[in-house]
């Protein structure tokens, strides 16, 4: 598939205003600013019909530019400043100095001297913040309670006018960056990087080290200036207005913004500096062809082809590199994917351009091998050239251009907007590349059918201008990266004598693009049972709220053998599986279009996913479970599936250490559950004929629960909803199907020592509540809060233990619970679970010390979280459909835990902080060498958690 979502897709060909006009989009304007002589200008963005929000995009006198949203509908704020500037910009000796500091901004100012001046006031509002550094951007970002937005942008605007870069905080975030290089050493995308970086350009500046590390950030040699000066110094020479491009999303007015933007950023220094311009070719194209083979970590092998082309922001605006993603990303019968699929090659592929430098950038196209196709390099490579070869001769067709443009209107007509912070992001990202009055429609924008400017980047793609690397953990190489110690060679690169494989053929048009995109006025407050029939309930909710034709299905299969042991629990996951992938040519287009449809196993059975436009929907789902009652399951199909599954779970112990830790604490604490290991040892055996048994059993005895929630009436819904149930025939009753349960914690359970090959330590302790009523959720969801900021501080910022650093509320199902976890690289779990204590026997104080006035803001932060709107259809629709699965027959359940929340005292959690830390605690921890732990066995005896207070 394409790197690039849909919304990048083409439009039909013409003149832009046309487009403009038929979407009856707001023309941009632009005004010298009257009122405020902050302002420079003044310009108002191009945004969809259905888009109610305001927008305002401002130039600032000083040079930064400004996108102000109002959302009245918004409960939180957010803004996201992008910095032009990132780690190409780095001084030779010095590598990762733009990410230390990224790191040192958030350690104090002028007028917030404190270290955790911003971080605190964020938790305390409810908000939550971030930053990370690109080659070429530096972006910082938070979220928080709407009232109090001055006070976070008073904090976060003085890192860009006054910093103090403490030096005593100077050595501790140096060790903080290289516990984050340490956590990401064994990453294998960090790890092929480092190889290309070996092949690409040395002279070009995004080739180099960006993390950092003790060594790159070491102090310097006397009689030089200091790091610190160091750091200093970049910051003045290259953090400056010119370059800095803000977004804020909130409810406020746009007036109000505006008047809280000026007054804040005007002060950030103007310099008169402009966005760094990289001149040097990313790739010398002498070198080409070239080709690699680098070691991998995980079982994983992997196969990119890379052609230097000019970076595609340079034509945004008519999209050559999209179009031609789409042609080779396609999936469809006749793709360049199906015809590797039919040979067991593999599966997988992307297309798309990456390593983009604002002028060149490389043409990728990505192949996920099977081990067969780990040995046929040469005819895959022969392949994709035979795929290109057609597009040249047959595939540049205005037809086609119009089919993309067609979607990518649709798209952004009836684009839902995500959370505010995301969105932040998302703006902040697309000022700092695109005119002020593009930055919401450019990632749509194409203004035609442009055969010649295709071709251009089309003849880029040619044998002698090819970059490849294989990555597999069977290669053995001469060389190894730099940076993350990746074993590699350069190889011999044969061209044109292999043969390509037949059955190539470009894609047909679309059968399933919408017709009918008509807004139906209707809306439900929550859904509705609309048929409870033996074996079968159905809930619908009509829902207008985000103007689009768009419906969510859920169908959920229930049946105990999915879940009675490993082996059915593997049989659910590759019977999901094989139905994803048996329709995955079949049902691309109608992903193109819009309608997505996914299948996955869980304890109960399977789900079946529907998520698009209401219009053709009807034929999406009437396809997919005819394949589920009828398809023919291929041994070909099966035998891929298997090894993706087996692949993934073979993998699970090179997963990140902190997510192995929660994943261990859930196999302990829920039932039924099966871990990797387990499912891949019941798999080994497993036939074709075993999952044509399994699925024959499986249908046989049916539970279905199902709902759908979208622009769709309540009588369509019934008929659809009735026509599934009559094609399944379920007839078991919800009693017959078993819950997922959550296990109480005893006190004696000894530590759990995850299954894991990563060479850091890690510390999980789980504070377990006593019982999964709303009480006790509300209460443990408040010390969670409490929790946050002040662990963070003192383990991360203050006592350095690692990158990794966490504590908060973290329940299982609906059993409430505390998590307090740190990754290092260097400090042993022993001591880790040291500095844990000290900090919660400080926090019993603390806890002491608490009055009612302090704690009511960390109340409301957790109730407005809780109460925070849905941002799209397909979050609105699994948070009901979870609350299905949790028994919350009306729906209400957040609302009433919300009202708890603020009804939390001091004194009752003083009372309950005893219990927490004696009775229910469970520990996972490991230490390289640490012989895992047998879960199942060690919690084997444990009940089920009581549902109420006892």
């Amino acid at each position: 598939m394409p790197f690039a979502p849909l919304a990048v897709l083409a439009r039909s060909p013409g003149c832009l205003f046309g487009l403009l006009c038929g979407l009856g989009l707001l023309m941009s304007s632009v005004a010298e600013a009257q009122e405020s002589p902050a302002i420079a200008e003044i310009t108002t963005p191009l945004t969809s019909p259905h888009d109610s929000r305001e927008y305002r995009a401002l130039t600032l006198e000083n040079g930064l530019s400004v996108l102000l949203v109002s959302d009245p509908k918004a409960d939180e704020a957010a803004a996201s400043l992008n910095v032009g500037v990132g780690s190409a910009q780095d001084p030779d000796d010095l590598a990762g100095l733009a990410h230390f500091l990224e790191h040192m901004l958030f350690l104090g100012t002028d007028a917030y001297p404190e270290s955790d001046a911003y971080q605190g006031y964020l938790s305390r509002h409810g908000g939550s913040h971030n930053a990370f550094t690109a080659p070429q951007d530096t972006n910082y970002f938070f979220d928080i309670d709407p009232d109090a937005l001055p006070g976070a942008l008073d904090r976060f605007s003085r890192f860009f006018i006054a910093p103090l870069f403490n030096p005593d905080r100077l050595d501790s975030e140096r060790n903080v960056v290289n516990s984050e290089y340490q956590a990401r050493i064994r990453d294998d995308g960090r790890r092929a990087k480092d190889v290309l970086d070996q092949l690409l350009n040395p002279a070009h500046p995004t080739t180099g080290f960006s993390v950092g590390s003790r060594e790159t950030l070491g102090d310097s040699p006397e009689g030089e200036p200091s790091l610190r000066e160091r750091v200093m110094a970049f910051y003045e020479n290259h953090y400056d207005a010119n370059v800095m491009h803000l977004a804020v999303v909130a409810p406020q007015s746009l007036d109000e913004l505006e008047t809280m933007i000026t007054a804040r950023f005007v002060e950030v220094p103007d310099h008169g500096l402009s966005r760094p311009v990289i001149d040097v070719p990313l790739v010398s194209e002498a070198s080409l062809p070239r080709a690699a083979r680098m070691q991998s970590i995980r079982d994983s092998q992997r196969l990119s082809f890379m052609f230097p082309v000019p970076d595609p922001e340079t034509a945004y605006r008519h999209k050559p590199a999209d179009y031609l993603a789409n042609l080779l990303g396609h999936e469809g019968e006749g793709s360049l994917l199906a015809v590797l699929r039919d040979a067991g090659w593999a599966d997988g592929l992307s297309t798309g351009a990456a390593s983009g430098d604002g002028r060149h950038a490389l043409f990728t196209v990505d192949i996920s091998l099977t081990p067969a196709g780990a040995e046929q390099i040469e005819r895959i490579q022969a392949t994709l050239f035979a795929a290109i070869e057609q597009i040249r001769e047959t595939g540049l067709d205005a037809w086609r251009y119009d089919e993309q443009a067609r979607l990518a209107e649709q798209q952004f007509r009836f684009q839902q907007h995500g959370a505010p912070q995301g969105d932040a992001m998302r703006l902040a990202m697309n000022l700092s590349r695109y005119p002020l009055e593009d930055a919401n429609f450019a990632p749509y924008r194409m203004d035609g059918f442009d055969r010649q400017q295709i071709e251009r980047w089309l003849d880029q793609l040619r044998p002698e201008k090819l970059l490849r690397l294989y990555s597999g953990p069977g290669v053995e190489g001469k060389e190894v990266s730099p940076w993350f110690d990746a074993p590699w060679r350069e190889v011999a690169l044969e061209t044109g004598e292999a043969d390509p494989l037949a059955g190539l053929a470009l894609p047909e048009p679309n059968p399933y693009i919408a017709e009918d995109l008509e807004l139906l006025d209707i809306q439900d407050e929550v859904p509705v049972k609309q048929i409870e029939e033996t074996g079968f309930d159905f809930w619908h909710m009509a829902d207008a709220t985000f103007d689009s034709p768009k419906v969510e299905w859920r169908f959920s299969l229930q049946n105990p053998a999915a879940s009675r042991e490993a082996r059915g629990a593997a049989l659910a996951r590759l019977l999901a599986d094989w139905l994803g992938d048996s329709l995955n040519e079949a049902l691309y287009p109608a992903r193109l279009a819009g309608h997505h449809f996914e299948a996955y196993a869980h304890a109960r059975g399977v789900t079946l996913s529907f998520s698009g436009w209401r219009d053709r929907q009807d034929r999406l789902i009437e396809r997919v479970l005819e394949q589920l009652r009828t398809g023919k399951i291929e041994e070909a199909s099966f035998e891929r599936v298997r090894y993706r599954l087996q692949r993934e779970w073979r993998n699970a112990p090179q997963d990140a250490l902190y997510r192995q830790a929660h994943q261990t604490l859930a196999e302990a604490l829920v039932r039924p559950q099966w871990s990797s290991e387990e499912l891949l040892e019941a798999s080994r055996d497993l036939r074709v004929e075993d999952l044509r048994d399994f699925r024959e059993t499986f249908l046989a005895e049916l539970r279905l629960e199902a709902m759908a929630v979208g622009n769709l009436s309540a009588d369509l819904a019934r008929q659809d909803a009735m026509r599934v149930a009559e094609a399944l025939s379920p007839t078991l009753t919800d009693d017959q199907i078993p819950d997922l349960v959550p296990l109480q914690a005893e006190p004696d359970l000894p530590t759990l020592v995850p299954i894991t090959s990563r060479e850091e330590s890690v510390v999980l302790r789980y504070l377990q509540g006593p019982d999964r009523s709303l009480q006790s959720q509300a209460r443990l969801s408040v010390l969670g809060q409490l929790l946050d900021t002040p662990f963070y501080q003192r383990l991360r910022t203050e006592e350095q233990l690692g990158y990794v650093v966490s504590a908060g509320y973290s329940p299982l199902l609906d059993a409430p619970g505390l998590s307090l976890l740190v990754q290092s690289p260097d400090t042993r779990s022993e001591a880790i679970q040291a500095r844990i204590d000290a900090f919660l026997n400080d926090f019993t104080s603390r806890l002491t010390a608490l009055e009612e006035t302090d704690l009511a803001a960390y109340r409301q932060a957790v109730h407005d979280r809780l109460v925070q709107r849905d941002t799209s259809l397909s979050a609105r629709t699994n948070r009901f459909w979870q609350a299905t699965a949790l028994d919350d027959a009306d729906f209400h359940r957040r609302e009433r835990l919300a009202e708890r929340v603020l009804e939390v005292t001091v004194r009752e959690l003083r009372q309950a902080w005893p219990a927490l830390r004696r009775d229910g605690v469970v520990n996972v921890a490991f230490d390289p060498g640490d012989e895992p732990s047998d879960v199942a066995e060690l919690s084997r005896e444990l009940t089920s958690l009581p549902k109420d207070e006892q």
